[in-house]
């Protein structure tokens, strides 16, 4: 994303992620015992002389074991466990607190080699643990800001890299042979419900009921087939959305999904619920079943104002003299991310007359068409010939070409000739289907539910 264009939606929305937490709805959850048996507390001793510092390392330490130890079983699915509270008493009396694991931070500019040398590991055993994890996933690839977590150098030794939110890379040292596998990372999730209503614009007011910017983006996405974000939106609009959050076992958050979601605009309720088919495949339905996917996208631009409609007659605002509009004109700040409205084909890019830079794509019909001009600068591995997905990025909004300021002028064509985009009738993607309505009802009924009776504040500081 253009930094312009990331500056001023970072500036429609400041609230930081405390008050998120403390505006969002905690729905309610039995507490995890973890396997652990309650201690008999009348014999257990704590260590009085041990120092406030001596604590604070001690609990790191039980975290630290609970985030990698907890992680075995790569052959299970991903552990989502709800979490109302990240540690326990019954854990922190029992965890191993003499556990040699030890922790190591990738900084920027860091390799796996220099990482894991200053863990303590000798030049020919860090080049051991790189050739095997080579097979399962290059330790080239390591990023800074995650961590190495590793205990032991002989026989039983083992290290854990976490690749990202689902997966963590798991080395183990067995007759002095270094094995990988890539496991499921385990995660604790917690479901929170923000609602609110339009007064001023999506973004700020979605931050004050406690959302952050990326799950308002996943909002509009959900209802981008619906729901025009720049021109239908109106003051009294409401919404409600249900989220579930996945934290590691130390609380920090890696990543959020949108379970369901409700969005009442011009007094018409659309609803959304996440649900996974049986094939593995996720997608947004309605509560009857119906795919919220359509053909095409309402817009190619998700926030900006139309400054120009499909029209016969428009005085040009460079040339002067009236002629045909056959287009409707986005207008946005310039690197406002433009993304095609539909599956198909770059047709033709490159620079073209009064439009600038400019994007045809075919679509799979073959009859429909769409056009994109005074584009800054093409989005990265476009070419004429590129097969597109409906969303994708394909560039970004300028003043190329005959343009007075910076908007998007954007057609749909159909054999050729322009129509108005505005009018043009989007077709449903496939329902569920029906040997699965069952369960989809079931889960439908469960997620409705609990947006509407989770009424706890969560407060955490």
């Amino acid at each position: 994303m253009r930094k312009d264009f990331a500056d001023q939606v970072s500036s429609q929305a400041d609230t930081p992620r405390s008050s998120r937490r403390a505006a969002s709805r905690l729905h309610a959850f039995k507490r995890p015992s973890f396997g652990l048996k309650r201690p008999d507390m009348s014999s257990f001793k704590f260590p009085l002389r041990l120092s406030g510092r001596g604590m604070l390392i001690a609990l790191a330490a039980v975290l630290l074991v609970w985030g990698v130890a907890g992680s075995g079983g790569g052959s299970e699915a991903r552990a989502s466990i709800p979490q109302e509270e990240w540690i326990t008493a019954e854990a922190v009396q029992e965890a191993p607190i003499g556990t040699p694991w030890k922790r190591e931070l990738i900084q920027r500019g860091d390799a796996a080699s220099p990482v894991l040398l200053r863990m303590g590991y000798a030049r020919d055993e860090v080049n051991n643990i790189l050739m095997a994890a080579k097979p399962v996933y290059s330790l080239a690839n390591v990023r800074a800001g995650h961590y190495f977590t590793g205990r032991g150098e002989d026989a039983g030794a083992e290290l854990f890299y976490a690749v990202d939110d689902e997966r963590v890379l798991h080395l183990s040292k067995h007759e002095q042979t270094w094995k990988a596998e890539m496991q499921s990372r385990i995660a604790f999730t917690r479901d929170s419900v923000y609602e609110g209503e339009i007064s001023d614009n999506l973004f700020s007011d979605a931050a004050r009921a406690g959302m952050d910017d990326r799950t308002t983006m996943n909002l509009v996405d959900i209802f981008a087939w619906d729901i025009d974000f720049v021109r239908d939106l109106r003051t009294g609009d409401k919404f409600r959305v249900l989220v579930e959050d996945r934290f590691d076992a130390e609380g920090r958050l890696i990543g959020s999904m949108i379970n369901a979601a409700e969005f009442i605009n011009q007094s018409e309720t659309f609803r959304a619920l996440r649900y996974t088919l049986a094939d593995g495949s996720t997608g947004y339905y309605t509560p009857e079943g119906k795919s919220m996917r359509k053909t095409y996208l309402k817009a190619p631009v998700k926030f900006s104002r139309i400054s120009s409609r499909f029209q016969l007659r428009r005085k040009h605002p460079v040339l002067g003299f009236t002629r045909a509009h056959r287009g409707v004109d986005y207008a946005a700040a310039a690197g406002t991310p433009i993304h095609a409205v539909g599956d198909g084909r770059v047709e033709f890019m490159g620079w073209k007359g009064g439009y600038g830079r400019f994007i045809l794509i075919r679509h799979i019909n073959s009859t429909h068409s769409t056009a994109y001009g005074h584009m800054r600068a093409y989005a990265k591995g476009i070419h004429t010939g590129s097969r597109v997905r409906q969303g994708q990025l394909i560039g970004y909004v300028g003043m190329s070409g005959l343009a007075t300021g910076p908007h998007l002028h954007f057609e749909f064509r159909v054999n050729g000739s322009a129509v108005n985009p505005l009018n043009i009738k989007r077709d449903p993607a496939e329902p569920v289907p029906a040997a699965q309505m069952a369960r989809f009802r079931a889960e439908v009924e469960q997620r409705m539910q609990t947006m509407g009776n989770a009424a706890v504040r969560l407060a955490w500081g």
